[in-house]
Formats: C-alpha cells, sequence, structure tokens
C-alpha cells in the first residue's frame, strides 16, 4: 500500500513524521493521515516525496520501495557512522548473496546486513569502517568459521549512502546480484565477480570489472558505463528510448544488438548525435562479446 512506503521510506530515511511534513510544507497531521490510509498525497506531494526520497512515481505508486526493509529477513544487523563531509568510498566484501547500494538524505553511512539462515551474524560477520581523511573504507569480514560458500548463498547486504557527502566509490567483492539505486556518483567502480546488476537511477560514470558472465539491466542511463571483461559474453537491457552511444576497445571484442530478444542492426547514436551524448556505452577487454538489447516492454 502507498501508506506503507511513505511509512517506510521515512524511516529508513531517518525522519520522524514532524521532519518529514517540514520538508515538504504540510502538517504533521497530513504525514500521519498518509501512513495511516486516512488520507492520500495529492500529485504535488506526490511528486515531492518522490523528488525527496529519489524514487520514481511509477515506483511509489506500484509501492516499490526502492530499499528492501530490514524486516525482510529472520536475522540482521546494523552498522552506522556519522558523515560529515563529501567522502571517497571503498567498500570490499569477501562474498554475499545480494548487494544493494543507494543513496538517501541523511547523515549517516549504513551497512545492514541480511539473512533468513544465518542467525549468528553479529558473531560470523565484522563491519569494519576506517575514517582516512577524504576516505571512507568499509570492511565486511567472515568470522567464526564462515565460509565465502555460505556467504554467497544467505547473505544479503545493504549499504546506505548518505548522498550529499557521496564523491568516488570503489565496490570489490563476490556476488549473485548488484544493484545501484538511486546513488550519484562522480565515479563508481565495482571489481569481483556478479551475474547479475540493476541500475535504477545512478548517476554518473560506472565501470564493472568481472570477467563472469553478466545480465546487465538500466532503468535508466545517466552517464557513461564501461564494461571491462575477458572471455566473457554479456547482456545490457535497456529502455528502447534510451539515447546511447557505442566504443569498442581491447582485443577482439565485439558489440551486437538486440530489440525485444531478436537480432537487430546497430542502433547507437553515431556522428554529431554520438558526440552529445552522454551515456557512452564501452566495451574493454579481450575476446569478450556485449549484447545490447532495448526492451519496448517495462523493465522490472
Amino acid at each position: 500500500m502507498l501508506s506503507e512506503t511513505i511509512k517506510t521510506l521515512r524511516k529508513q530515511a531517518g525522519m520522524s513524521q514532524e521532519q518529514l511534513a517540514g520538508r515538504l510544507n504540510v502538517s504533521r497531521q497530513a504525514v500521519t493521515k498518509w501512513e495511516t490510509a486516512a488520507g492520500t498525497p495529492d500529485v504535488e506531494n506526490l511528486r515531492a516525496i518522490s523528488a525527496l526520497f529519489q524514487i520514481s512515481l511509477d515506483d511509489l505508486l506500484e509501492n516499490r520501495s526502492p530499499i528492501p526493509p530490514e524486516q525482510e529477513f529472520r536475522f540482521h544487523s546494523v552498522t552506522e557512522y556519522d558523515i560529515d563531509s563529501v567522502k571517497d568510498f571503498d567498500i570490499t566484501f569477501s562474498g554475499a548473496n545480494g548487494v544493494v547500494m543507494t543513496g538517501y538524505e541523511g547523515e549517516k553511512l549504513q551497512v545492514l546486513l541480511g539473512s533468513d539462515q544465518i542467525a549468528n551474524l553479529d558473531s560470523a560477520f565484522k563491519v569494519k569502517i576506517d575514517d582516512i581523511k577524504k576516505r571512507i573504507d568499509v570492511d565486511v569480514r567472515r568470522f567464526a568459521g564462515m565460509t565465502e560458500s555460505n556467504a554467497k548463498e544467505s547473505l544479503h547486504i545493504l549499504i546506505r549512502l548518505p548522498q550529499q557527502y557521496v564523491g568516488k566509490i570503489e565496490l570489490s567483492g563476490n556476488t549473485q546480484s548488484l544493484e545501484l539505486q538511486n546513488v550519484r556518483a562522480e565515479n563508481a567502480e565495482f571489481s569481483g565477480k556478479v551475474s547479475r546488476t540493476l541500475l535504477n537511477g545512478f548517476s554518473g560514470r560506472l565501470e564493472l570489472n568481472s570477467n563472469t558472465d553478466m545480465e546487465i539491466t538500466c532503468h535508466d542511463l545517466n552517464g557513461p558505463l564501461d564494461v571491462n571483461q575477458v572471455s566473457a559474453t554479456s547482456r545490457l537491457t535497456l529502455p528502447q528510448d534510451l539515447p546511447f552511444c557505442t566504443v569498442t576497445r581491447g582485443i577482439l571484442n565485439s558489440i551486437h544488438y538486440q530489440k525485444d530478444g531478436k537480432t537487430a542492426k546497430d542502433f547507437s547514436l553515431r556522428g554529431e548525435d554520438a558526440g552529445h551524448c552522454d551515456n557512452v556505452i564501452e566495451l574493454n577487454g579481450i575476446k569478450s562479446e556485449l549484447i545490447i538489447n532495448a526492451s519496448s516492454h517495462k523493465i522490472p
């Protein structure tokens, strides 16, 4: 329900009802009505909520929060650290089933670990945070005999970044899925192994360094995307109306095109149009293929 979505987004941002009301220039009673389903925000307030929490109107109205709540997992732990200036983030983990990184309106770096199987999260994993001048180092470490295999099967990591303090991002580790949602960064780089990558509301330059076959899904694209691989075949799905241009570098690499899964001619921008396009998709590495699929259907 919309009421639950608004309540969840508010709590995840660390806001009281009074604080949310102040940000939206409405009364606290109005927020209470929205969260108890006694009232519904008008169009202007829906747009304001969408902008404040950096969630699309479609996702808001379809009750899809970009941040999975802690309550989705039987077991969870939270590590927080106050941030007061722009920082570069260097984040390392040794294995996870899924990693979600999202930006939010707040002052704290939050690392949430969740699992339905690992009851001893606090002893099996330790989140070490080092504040080094203009850089924050985050290391999710395994202890108590926890293996990378078990972590890759059962551990979920949610990293919430205070958007106003985000500079560059480096993320490394092995995971089945990686989601970047509502994050703005000058440059973000992932290094490791990942099978599925989802971009939704990410802005900036993104580099994906993974020598495994990847399924990359883009709800949108707001900057360059570099895919760096060796002897891999990956697939990038994006909306059909999204403008982009392509560059192929390295040795024996190739980019192929599809529309709704069917082979198509190159439909990327060329010439002068490409020169004005910020969405540059670049394939680097050796003996790799990238299939770009333009979907006319709503991307899940």
